[in-house]
């Protein structure tokens, strides 16, 4: 769609919308902003404007004669597409985009873009390490904090786009096109979003969306769905698996990571060599090794880069170690799934700080994963009592519920002995204590380096 002159609406004024808008005015488009809390500050977020921005901004209650002007719409991740407000667009006919399909449109160059429950981040800053270690021209954005929308039009031909994408994100693409593109599992997870898993798995499956036959799918050969999905799919689908060997992609063979492609077989590193722990960041690793791999990139430039990597803050962050008590941050374990990733990562006895906001998850199989080496169990937010019943229903007792995240801290390291490790693995959201997983997450290393 042409741009220029259109009158768009960008619903949300958070750091996407304000992203958005900018990109809009920059194209020649005419934005309006509308941001539907009725107690937002219109002079807060025109200040995040550019200074001579004449954008209008509307807050509260939308006004239909302003609906009828409207060309198109771009929506902020955080709007769900069920509401009311936004079902009347899709009731007139006007286009519904969301950022990432706005910077698709305005960018250029080739986008690697991955999606998955967990491990995202990880896999996104690691395959955009790679590509910078061998391309001029990177960008690294999306979910992992540069709004894509931010940067679009600083991209041209020979740039790579390393895209972290959610699955409120793909809800509202339309010609979005990744050269390469991952899965890297999929979990319960935002079903107080996509309301159920069948809606969800099919929305993170859009990635492939509007690919070609020749571009690239990378899969996670453990995850059911996406074995399933793979056979359907009508791209180049290469695997990685932690526990089989497929014809295509990569694995694990003991300690060392193998690509084999056309029945040759070729060593890519020693697990011994990374500085990431853990099997689930060796399945993060392999996805992004076989995505810099499908874009051309040299496996010497690959191995290099990937020995060089060191974790991501607030993914089993380690903080500092005190009277023989380590500290770990996995504040952005926001699931379940995510969360018994870390616990499965630990090689202590280990204090697990956990709960938050409620996204309609379960946590008995994160629960079933302490595996004994979970001595207490310390619950603070909005699921503190529910997780406390589930652990109680599956006979973990060692549970102390606390009121919030600093006496959480304290509690631990009171109960805490030379040898054990506390761990700050949610299995939840942080809204509601937090704005953020990265609010929480500095928080707990300030109350742990103060203790």
């Amino acid at each position: 769609m042409e741009l220029k002159g259109k009158r768009v609406l960008v619903f949300g004024a958070g750091k996407s919308g304000i992203g958005a808008a900018g990109l809009l005015k920059e194209m020649g488009a005419c934005p309006v902003l509308y941001e539907g809390n009725k107690d937002a500050d219109v002079s807060a977020i025109r200040s995040k404007l550019d200074d001579d921005s004449r954008i209008s901004i509307y807050v509260g209650s939308m006004p239909e004669e302003l609906i009828d002007t409207l060309d198109l719409v771009v929506l902020s991740p955080g709007v769900p597409t069920d509401l009311p407000e936004v079902r009347r667009f899709y009731d007139k006919k006007i286009p519904v985009w969301g950022e990432v399909e706005l910077a698709w449109q305005a960018g250029k160059g080739i986008v690697l873009a991955i999606t998955g429950t967990n491990g995202k981040t990880t896999t996104t800053a690691l395959l955009g390490k790679i590509m910078k270690d061998a391309r001029p021209s990177v960008y690294v954005v999306g979910n992992i904090g540069t709004p894509y929308t931010s940067l679009a039009l600083k991209m041209h031909d020979d740039t790579v786009t390393v895209a972290e994408i959610s699955s409120f994100q793909l809800e509202t693409i339309d010609t979005f096109a990744p050269k390469v593109s991952a899965i890297l599992n999929i979990t319960e997870d935002h079903l107080n979003r996509h309301h159920t898993m069948a809606e969800y798995i099919r929305v993170k499956e859009l990635i492939t969306k509007n690919q070609k036959p020749e571009d690239t799918c990378v899969l996670n050969y453990e995850d059911e769905e996406l074995r399933k999905f793979g056979e359907s799919v009508n791209v180049n689908v290469l695997w990685f698996s932690s526990a089989h060997e497929p014809e295509q992609g990569l694995f694990l063979r003991g300690d060392e990571i193998i690509l084999r492609t056309g029945g040759q077989e070729t060593p890519v590193v020693k697990t011994g060599d990374l500085k990431l722990l853990g099997t689930h960041n060796f399945e993060n690793v392999m996805a992004a090794v076989g995505m810099a791999w499908a874009a051309g990139v040299p496996m010497e430039s690959i191995r290099k880069s990937i020995c060089e990597f060191t974790a991501v803050e607030h993914r089993i962050e380690f903080v500092l170690e005190k009277d023989g008590v380590a500290y770990y941050n996995d504040s952005k374990g926001t699931n379940p799934d995510a969360a018994i990733k870390a616990i499965q990562a630990m090689n202590r006895p280990t204090l697990l700080i956990g709960g938050g906001y409620d996204k309609g998850s379960t946590y008995e199989e994160w629960i079933r994963a302490f595996d004994g080496k979970v001595r207490y169990l310390v619950l603070i937010g909005q699921t503190r009592e529910k997780i406390r019943d589930a652990a109680l229903s599956l006979g973990f007792s060692d549970i102390i519920l606390c009121e919030d995240l600093a006496e959480a801290v304290r509690v631990c390291h009171d109960k805490a002995e030379s040898g054990d490790a506390v761990l700050l693995s949610p299995a939840c959201a942080s809204w509601g204590q937090f704005d953020n997983y990265e609010q929480r997450g500095d928080m707990f290393k300030e109350y742990v380096r103060a203790l």
